[in-house]
């Protein structure tokens, strides 16, 4: 079973975790932080728990 990080853009634990050891650092991440910034994220409504 999969266990999502982020709903919204359907990222993994697994996929976070590939970037971290492709590019040193989680470049996932920071494309959840900035479409969050932009608005361009629905957690309350995808996220199971509403965040």
């Amino acid at each position: 079973m999969q266990e999502f990080i982020c709903y919204c853009f359907a990222f993994t634990r697994e996929d976070i975790e590939k970037d971290w050891r492709n590019n040193g650092r989680s470049t996932i991440m920071e494309k959840i932080a900035r479409e969050k910034q932009l608005g361009r994220c629905d957690c309350n409504l995808k996220n199971p728990k509403g965040r």
